[in-house]
């Protein structure tokens, strides 16, 4: 089996996890950039972090035989903070590295107007750079920020199959789908969508534009809720090839767009837990 975590936060993982989730069938992830849990006071501080989803990062999945390509944006939560505006005037020259497949995390966090500007300044880069975007929904009000999300979308005038809107549940999962975009669905211990209801969703709407993730971050989350969600489906009567669509091929197609998709594999062998060298089989 190949799985492809469309959105996942490895800078809050170990290398233990990585290790975990190669074992799963893990072989590719995207990161977008996303909150660190406390403010970010100044933009030298976006910086160093989009050089490490730049650089270490990558080089560190690589070491267990996974492929790390990232999104970059000034995210929802911090839009609000006047400290980090400048940050829009550096993503330009970070959207042009090659490995960054899209523009995210952007969206809304608290619906704010600042929000909204910030969203539509970065809908403007992303199609202005050809590259795809990938979109935080609300944790509040959801249903009434995706339906906000998706006008804002539609008028900055992104082809919807550019556009991945993320986060979903039963209550926006229909709205995202009548509107042509791909639809993101995070699959959480306690919060958010679980494999049981993931399994419902697809058998509602099909597997069609269907991206799954863990959203794994620094919070109570599990890098292994992809390989979860495929067992599930199996378990449910999915047959192989939409099970692989689902878990790789819908990613591939997606961030494939941005034209920087690299899936060769990481090195063939990778240090274990006691740091001693093992081989991939």
């Amino acid at each position: 089996m190949r799985i492809f975590d469309p959105h996942i936060h490895m800078t809050s993982r170990t290398t233990d996890d990585y290790q975990r989730m190669h074992a799963s069938g893990v072989r590719a992830v995207v990161e977008p950039a996303f909150w660190l849990g406390q403010p970010r006071t100044n933009v030298g501080s976006f910086l160093d972090y989009f050089d490490a989803l730049l650089g270490w990062e990558p080089y560190r999945a690589a070491q267990y035989g996974i492929r790390h390509h990232c999104a970059l944006a000034l995210n929802p939560k911090e839009a609000n903070d006047p400290r980090c505006a400048g940050v829009l005037e550096e993503l330009p020259r970070y959207l042009l590295k090659d490995s960054v497949v899209a523009v995210g995390e952007v969206g809304y966090d608290s619906m704010t107007a600042r929000e909204e500007q910030v969203f539509e300044a970065q809908l403007a880069l992303a199609r202005g750079n050809d590259l795809p975007v990938l979109v935080h929904t609300p944790h509040r009000d959801k249903a009434a920020g995706t339906r906000r999300t998706l006008d804002v979308v539609r008028a900055a005038g992104l082809a919807p199959e550019l556009v991945l809107v993320d986060h979903l549940n039963e209550l926006t999962v229909g709205m995202v789908a009548d509107s042509g975009c791909w639809m993101g669905f995070s699959i959480y211990p306690d919060t958010k969508m679980d494999p049981a209801r993931m399994v419902a969703v697809l058998k509602e709407y099909g597997t069609s534009r269907m991206l799954v993730n863990s959203a794994a971050d620094w919070g109570r989350s599990d890098p292994l809720k992809t390989r979860a969600v495929a067992d599930a489906m199996f378990a449910a009567g999915f047959g192989e090839d939409e099970v692989d669509q689902v878990l790789w091929r819908n990613p591939v197609t997606f961030y494939g767009q941005s034209g920087r998709l690299s899936l060769e594999a990481g090195t063939e062998e990778a240090p274990d837990y006691a740091g001693n060298t093992i081989k991939r089989g």
